[in-house]
């Protein structure tokens, strides 16, 4: 054989050894699928799932890889995502926990009001906390990778300007959760269930005289042209807010190595939920810049009138509390400690 000959056949041989060796040029050997219901345009896709799925392909050195499919690409609904996750259709799905209506009871307790005092990294934080002994007994199925809240349920209001609970009676506002519908009952507004994508058209047809959404979702919705107000409580304070999760097949967390999983909890764990919190925050903040620039008015209740509001909504709580311990849940114990958690995580 040729010495030339020899020569190209040890290259071949040598640049083959590299390319099988792990993290050189090798594919992923664990290929995951996330699925969710928001488009690649939306800031939860874009300045959350996106990065994050990145982060944990390179602190694996390559050995994951995460292909995310948005907008219910893969077919379904998105009240079904956690069934799809649960059925091992994905592997991994994002989730609005409220969609699936009572699927999980504890998780809830986070969307009600009186516990998100305005920062979300601290609701975010006590989520992460009370997870391995309470919210993971509503995730049969399932693994919670991380979980976090919007920036609360601010309203908007097509025409009225609402200062007190007097100006919501008998109005029609949309929410996402039943729990959403609990607090507009309490204050004397109709509830009305409508995806985030059917908003616009509601208002513009006046089907709704307002809704109950983040001010995140302003500029995408364009929601500012169909309002004139946007309300919230001092320091950002919240009539409530929508609870969301990562979650990942049981059955596929379980196959995983030990060291992968390590790499999943440390990209996902508290410094994660802070900074997803941040994520949330920091987009309300651009959102409201967009309403106020087209001439809307943003208006922060004073404490005195928040005070109003919060008496109205209490019933809510111990409405929720009351069906809890009809579950054989201790709702009180639940309440409590998030509320807890929240305050002991909220900037002082």
């Amino acid at each position: 054989m040729h010495t030339k000959t020899l020569k190209t056949l040890a290259g071949g041989i040598a640049l083959g050894l590299v390319i099988g060796l792990p993290g050189i040029g090798n594919a992923a050997d664990i290929k995951l699928k996330l699925h969710h219901f928001l488009s690649p345009k939306a800031p939860a896709h874009a300045k959350m799932l996106a990065p994050w799925a990145k982060r944990i392909e390179k602190a694996s050195n390559g050995r994951v890889s995460i292909e995310i499919f948005p907008s219910m690409t893969l077919g379904g609904k998105p009240p079904q995502l956690p069934r799809q996750a649960r059925d091992g259709v994905v592997d991994m799905a994002w989730i609005v926990n409220a969609y699936a209506a009572g699927s999980f009871p504890r998780t809830e307790v986070f969307e009600l009001p009186g516990v998100h005092q305005g920062d979300s990294g601290a609701v975010n934080q006590a989520m992460q906390a009370m997870y391995k002994d309470e919210l993971s007994k509503d995730f049969k199925g399932l693994v919670a990778i991380f979980q976090h809240v919007h920036g609360g349920q601010a309203i908007h209001m097509a025409d009225t300007l609402v200062r007190s609970p007097a100006d919501m009676v008998g109005k029609k506002m949309r929410i996402p959760s039943r729990t959403g519908s609990w607090v507009l009952e309490a204050l004397g507004a109709s509830p009305v269930k409508t995806s985030v994508g059917e908003i616009p058209v509601a208002l513009s047809k006046k089907v709704v005289d307002g809704a109950m959404i983040p001010f995140e979702i302003i500029p995408p919705l364009k929601i500012q042209q169909q309002t004139k107000y946007q309300i919230e409580g001092p320091g950002g304070k919240r009539l409530g807010t929508t609870s969301f999760s990562l979650v990942m097949n049981k059955a596929r967390w379980d196959s995983l190595p030990a060291d992968i999983k390590a790499v999943f909890e440390k990209e996902s764990g508290a410094a994660w939920h802070d900074e997803v919190g941040a994520i949330w925050d920091g987009a309300e903040a651009g959102g409201i810049k967009v309403a106020v620039a087209s001439g809307n008015k943003h208006i922060q209740l004073t404490d005195s009138e928040w005070a109003k509001f919060e008496k109205a909504v209490s019933p809510v709580v111990d409405r929720w509390i009351k069906e809890m311990n009809s579950k054989g849940i201790d709702g009180k114990a639940l309440y409590d400690r998030a509320v807890s958690l929240v305050s002991k995580n909220s900037p002082k």
